[in-house]
């Protein structure tokens, strides 16, 4: 059983995750803004708040952050200014750090360029994408012995695409899986707890797709 902090336990992928680590066994604390019923314990605070974060995670051997990249109101800061404190704090305690990552940092073919970088990219959502890319390459450059790792989904993966729990995927590495389009949240999350208790994948990047 392991321990397991969710920063945006009551989001469409912490939600999701958070239940099945539950269902699994394993001690769940959850974190989100605004503290509501979850199934778990929720503690309200932000990722911003290092002290706050600090307390959260200090005996945790699993933080699991499944927010946003880029700010959900104007003047709130983004997601990778607090990054270098989780990887010190994970560090420190030798917690694995890990991230619900965006698929348009996926290569379209090996050593190809990303999604985002492609030209049917929708523009609304390349901030995000950007902001989550940015992520992914602050850990790739992060100490040794920071241990993580960082989930992308199939392409159309969200609350408006909730899909159906199959137990059934492909999980791949930094390159899109051929014919990849969706992911249900369920699957997913199925595939990230996995993940946690097999540690299979250290300081890298997979991929979950049908």
């Amino acid at each position: 059983m392991a321990k397991v902090v969710v920063f945006g336990i009551t989001g469409y992928a912490g939600s999701r995750i958070g239940a099945e680590l539950v269902a699994r066994g394993h001690e769940v604390t959850g974190v989100a803004r605004h503290a509501k019923d979850s199934g778990v314990p929720v503690h309200a605070g932000s990722i911003h708040d290092e002290a706050f974060v600090k307390d959260m995670t200090q005996s945790a051997d699993q933080i699991v952050v499944a927010l946003r990249a880029e700010p959900g109101e104007e003047g709130q800061p983004r997601l990778i200014e607090a990054l270098p404190r989780l990887i010190e704090l994970a560090t420190a305690q030798g917690a694995r750090l890990s991230f619900v990552g965006g698929a348009g940092s996926l290569q379209v073919a090996e050593g190809g360029p990303a999604l985002v970088e492609g030209p049917d990219f929708p523009d609304e959502f390349k901030p995000e994408a950007l902001s989550h890319q940015a992520i992914l390459e602050a850990l790739r450059e992060s100490d040794p012995e920071l241990d993580w790792f960082y989930v992308s989904p199939a392409p159309a993966f969200g609350a408006w695409n909730p899909g159906e729990r199959t137990g059934t995927f492909r999980v791949g590495g930094d390159v899109l899986l051929p014919g990849a389009e969706t992911i249900s949240g369920d699957d997913y999350a199925i595939g990230y707890v996995d993940e946690i208790e097999k540690g299979a994948h250290r300081r890298a990047r997979l991929g979950v797709a049908y």
